[in-house]
């Protein structure tokens, strides 16, 4: 067998250059056999066959319109998010702008009906009940993600309105939903009154510490941000459940399983990872470590956001002026100036969990709460369309028919 061509060989790193995409892309079209990759040569990462992946670079110009992403999907019609040069809009307004102005209750009580309404926001006794008793009853190594998915479907098996997705009822019982999953959870810290904000209840689930303004702040702040980002994985496979009419229980239940993964909503914990190395060891140290063994540094980069995720930089403006955070915030900029990347909302979540001494997978669970809120909008959304239409065509390629039975 002839050895290849060294200069018919790309690196992950000059094959998402030459795809325009990130490494973690790389690496998905690599797990769905999308691209082959072989180990280098010299034993240290994967190598690709120049050839394949111009081949999948000019397969995808040709079947997509020009100027769209480089993934595919399905068209859906929205009026809730908008994400455009460089700006992420909820129903038109700056989410920015929102997260500074309103919080959560208030924004996610607009973001689902178009007036704010934090009255909402009122878990029903029974269902918060069962939640809290079914959580309590997990082990103490059970994570955080799994007792908020343990939470909602105990809820929901109690609550006899669940089945009603008619619009005021599904609402109201959204939110109470996302009420019982912050109220649910064991408390490290001072439990504050029963009718404190959402954000003051969920920091007494995450933080031993008394919170600052600032701090707290900025955990209200990360709850709006985080509120949608269009049609994400999580958020199809959301409405994906609402187009068969399942209630708003089952539809954050679904949104809460398709979340988890490196490339979603578990990127925080391993942005989480990165800071407290380069906390630990330095910046430049947690780079080369990355670079040696050819992986992406968390926390770093969106592909919809090339010059900057605005979401970050609200969250990271927020804690640059809290002394508590000055550490952390001299981590990031010294990560930024070693990569000459922009830092993106993933990292944002990590300062705030290292700063407040949260738990690893504390963004997770920010990101779980907050995003719920955004499934439900589309949930809503989904209802008043024709049901069943995600239905997917699949294309087969398996033997072709008849085969004979198998044999044991």
């Amino acid at each position: 067998m002839s050895t290849p061509d060294p200069r018919d060989q790309l690196t992950s790193r000059q094959v998402a250059d030459r795809l325009g995409v990130r490494l973690e892309t790389v690496y998905a079209y690599a797990s769905r056999g999308l691209l082959t990759s072989t180990r280098a040569p010299n034993g240290r990462g994967s190598v690709f066959d120049r050839a394949e992946v111009d081949a999948l670079r000019d397969r995808g110009r040709r079947d997509r319109p020009a100027g769209t992403p480089s993934w595919r999907g399905p068209v859906v019609d929205t009026d809730t998010t908008l994400i455009e040069d460089g700006h992420l809009w909820f129903r038109g307004v700056d989410a920015v702008d929102l997260a500074g102005s309103l919080p959560f209750e208030h924004a996610a009580s607009w973001l689902w009906t178009g007036e704010v309404d934090p009255t909402l926001f009122q878990a029903p006794d029974i269902p918060l009940r069962a939640a809290t008793r079914a959580v309590r009853s997990l082990p103490d190594t059970a994570d955080l993600v799994g007792r908020l998915r343990v939470a909602v479907a105990a809820a929901g098996a109690v609550d006899p309105r669940r089945y009603d997705t008619r619009g005021l009822a599904a609402i109201g019982t959204a939110g109470g939903l996302v009420t019982l999953m912050v109220d649910s959870l064991p408390r490290l810290g001072e439990a504050p009154e029963p009718d404190a904000p959402l954000a003051r209840r969920l920091w007494a689930a995450l933080s031993p510490m008394p919170p600052t303004t600032q701090l707290l702040r900025c955990l209200d702040a990360a709850l709006v941000l985080l509120m949608d980002h269009g049609l994400a994985v999580s958020t199809v496979a959301a409405r994906t459940a609402a187009s068969v009419r399942a209630h708003p229980y089952a539809v954050v239940a679904t949104g809460l399983s398709a979340m988890e993964g490196p490339l979603h909503g578990a990127a925080s914990t391993l942005a989480h990872s990165t800071l407290r190395d380069a906390l630990e060891t330095g910046a430049a140290a947690v780079v080369a470590d990355h670079l040696r063994t050819d992986r992406p540094v968390p926390g770093f980069g969106h592909q919809l956001y090339p010059e900057g995720d605005p979401r970050a930089s609200a969250l990271l403006a927020l804690l640059a002026s809290e002394r508590r955070a000055k550490a952390v915030t001299h981590a990031v900029r010294d990560l930024t100036a070693e990569l000459g990347d922009h830092p993106n909302v993933d990292l944002a979540l990590a300062a705030l969990a290292v700063t407040a001494d949260m738990p690893r997978t504390a963004g997770e669970v920010i990101f779980a709460i907050a995003r719920s809120v955004g499934w439900v909008a589309h949930a809503l959304e989904e209802y008043d369309e024709t049901p069943l239409r995600f239905r997917g065509h699949g294309r087969y390629r398996g033997p072709q028919p008849p085969q004979p039975v198998p044999t044991a």
